[in-house]
C-alpha cells in the first residue's frame, strides 16, 4: 500500500527569514494524522533568508539529518565542531544526551534551501556525535546513514537506512522491501513513478505490506529522492 503526502499539503511556517514547509507535525502545525512514518518524525523544507538562521538551541536523543539542496549551512556545536555543510552534503548529528548547536545561513547573499530530517534513536543518552559527508551523484541507490555506519556510510542511531535515489530518464529500479519492514520516500527533483503513483518534488509516499517497490523516472529530467527503509 503506497499513501502519498502531496507537497502542497504540509504544514506552512513563515518568519520574514524562514520559509517551512513541515511534512510531519512540528512546531506550531499539528496534525494528529501526520505525527511521522515509523522511527522518522521530522522532514521540514526550510528556506533561509541570507545572513540569518536558527541561533544556538538545545536538542537530546534525536539522530538529525541535514541535506542542503543549494547554498551552505554554517554549523557550530557545544560539542566544538565549527563547519560549513555546501550543496550535496549530508550531515548527522546525534543529540543523544544534550547538544546545542546554530544553523545559519553561510551566505550575505544567497538563500539557504535545506532539508531538516529527524529520525528516534533506538538507544537514549548516548554520547552526542556529528558527521558530514558528500556522497557524490552516482544513479541509483546510495546508501548515506546505516544503523552500523557500514561502507563509509554515516552511523545512525536507529535500525533504519537512509538512500540517496538518483535515476536518469527512461531508467528503472527494483527496490526490495524486507518482512516487516516499511519505506518513506521524499521527492525531491523530477518526477518520479513509484509503483503507479506519480511523485512531484516536496511530495512524500508512506509504503507499508509491501515485498517489492519499482521506481521509474519516464520524465526527461533527473530524478532526485531520499528513500528511507524503517522498522
Amino acid at each position: 500500500m503506497i499513501t502519498v503526502r502531496h507537497a502542497q499539503d504540509r504544514g506552512q511556517a513563515s518568519f520574514g527569514w524562514l520559509d517551512s514547509q513541515h511534512t510531519f507535525s512540528f512546531g506550531h502545525y499539528y496534525d494528529p494524522q501526520q505525527m511521522g512514518f515509523s522511527a522518522l518524525r521530522v522532514i521540514n523544507e526550510d528556506k533561509v533568508q541570507p545572513g540569518a538562521g536558527f541561533e544556538t538551541h538545545g536538542h537530546r536523543d534525536m539522530e538529525i539529518i541535514s541535506y542542503v539542496l543549494s547554498g551552505q549551512i554554517a554549523h557550530k556545536d557545544s560539542e566544538g565542531h565549527i563547519q560549513v555543510l555546501p550543496a550535496g552534503e549530508f550531515q548527522l548529528m546525534s543529540a543523544g544526551s544534550g547538544i546545542f548547536h546554530s544553523e545559519y545561513n553561510a551566505s550575505d547573499s544567497e538563500t539557504l534551501h535545506f532539508l531538516q530530517i529527524w529520525i528516534e534513536p533506538d538507544t537514549l543518552g548516548i554520547q552526542p556525535g556529528y558527521q558530514q559527508k558528500d556522497f557524490g551523484q552516482s544513479a541509483g541507490l546510495t546508501p548515506v546513514a546505516t544503523p552500523g555506519g557500514d561502507n563509509g556510510t554515516l552511523r545512525i542511531r536507529q535500525d533504519a537506512t537512509l538512500s540517496q535515489l538518483i535515476l536518469e530518464p527512461d531508467s528503472e529500479l527494483q527496490v526490495d522491501i524486507s518482512a516487516g519492514r516499511k519505506l518513506y520516500i521524499h521527492q525531491i527533483e523530477g518526477q518520479l513513478l513509484s509503483g503507479s503513483t506519480t511523485l512531484y518534488p516536496g511530495d512524500g509516499a508512506k509504503v507499508e505490506n509491501q515485498q517489492q517497490l519499482m521506481l521509474r523516472n519516464q520524465g526527461s529530467e533527473p530524478v532526485k529522492a531520499l528513500v528511507f527503509d524503517l522498522p
